[in-house]
Formats: structure tokens, C-alpha cells, sequence
């Protein structure tokens, strides 16, 4: 079994390119409230068959997941990208407002998520983790800078953009959060004596 793993080769890049549109498609159906969308259909929007669809995920399930797993990894790489670009907490700014997409995507497919076959807790605990390392780095970071006092509990960042989400489900709660990333990212400055 470990010996299939090790021999696969890199996807070739058309072949990337479909998973891509794939997901993006998806994504986009399940934004716009097309949670039950034929996998046929993704594949014609997508503009690929339905063998296409198939060789990338396996099943329904597996292609929200990935859809899921896409976005967590975004926010991963975006990390690092972010923080060897700006300034500390400007990287932490940005990363935040990051994560309102992050959980504006997690609420769009949270109906197909909760459908996959033994709910999705593994998925959400395994991504908890990536999301709480970076999320420590990038304050670390900022605390390090001087720009972020060092008493906050990384944490605390993103309790209050989840809170908004969970609170404000009307549509429109990501402009509140978004405003919230600002009040926050202000309110953690250094105390003045």
C-alpha cells in the first residue's frame, strides 16, 4: 500500500487546473444555495466530464471536503505569504480578514458538511489546529514587533470574528466582521502610559 503511495506522480497541470475549477465551482453553487447541485452539473459548469469529475473525488462527500480542505490550506499559505510581505501587523490584518472568507466558506458549505457520512469533527479538529498555529505565529510575530501588546491570547482574535459570524447570520455579517478585524487589531495596540 505505501508502495502505491510513493509511485504517484505530480498531477499534471491541466489536470490541477480541472480539480481547481472543480472546487471553484462547487464552491460557488453551494454559495449561492445550490447545496444539493448534481455532481453532473458541477462537471458541466466546470466544462470537464463527468470522468473528470470522478478521477479527482471519489464521491459527494469527498468533494466537499475538499472544497473545505482548499480553503483551510488557502489560509495556511497565505500565512506565510502575507508575512514575508508586510510589516507584522499588517500580515495579522490581513490574515484576519482572510479568515472572515475562511468562515463565510465553512457557513456556505456547512449544510453539505454536516451531511458527510460521520459528520465533519474530524475535518473541523484537524483544521483547528493549522488555524490555531497560524494564528499564533502571526501575533507572536506582532507581539515581537512591538505593535500588538503582549498579554492577548491569540485566540481571543478569532473568538470575536467567529462570535460575529454566529451572532450576525443575517446576510451582511462579513462587513461587520471585517470592521471588527480593524477594532480589534486597534484595540491590541500597547497601552500609551
Amino acid at each position: 500500500m505505501d508502495g502505491e503511495k510513493t509511485s504517484r506522480r505530480k498531477p499534471r497541470s491541466d489536470g490541477q487546473r480541472n480539480r481547481q475549477r472543480l472546487l471553484d465551482v462547487a464552491k460557488a453553487a453551494f454559495h449561492a444555495g445550490e447545496t444539493d447541485i448534481p455532481l453532473d452539473e458541477v462537471a458541466r459548469r466546470a466544462e470537464v466530464g463527468i470522468g473528470t469529475l470522478y478521477r479527482h473525488f471519489a464521491s459527494r462527500d469527498a468533494l466537499i471536503e475538499a472544497i473545505y480542505r482548499n480553503e483551510l490550506d488557502r489560509l495556511a499559505v497565505a500565512a506565510v505569504d502575507l508575512a514575508n510581505m508586510h510589516p507584522p501587523v499588517e500580515a495579522l490584518r490581513a490574515w484576519m480578514l482572510l479568515f472572515v472568507d475562511y468562515i463565510a466558506a465553512k457557513q456556505v458549505i456547512a449544510p453539505a458538511l454536516n451531511a458527510l457520512v460521520g459528520g465533519p469533527s474530524a475535518l473541523y479538529a484537524a483544521s483547528a489546529d493549522v488555524i490555531k498555529a497560524t494564528i499564533d505565529a502571526l501575533v507572536a510575530r506582532a507581539v515581537q514587533s512591538g505593535d500588538i501588546r503582549p498579554d492577548l491570547d491569540p485566540l481571543d482574535f478569532l473568538r470575536a470574528l467567529v462570535g460575529v459570524s454566529n451572532v450576525a447570520a443575517a446576510p451582511g455579517w462579513e462587513a461587520s466582521a471585517r470592521r471588527l478585524v480593524d477594532i480589534l487589531i486597534a484595540g491590541s495596540r500597547p497601552l500609551s502610559r
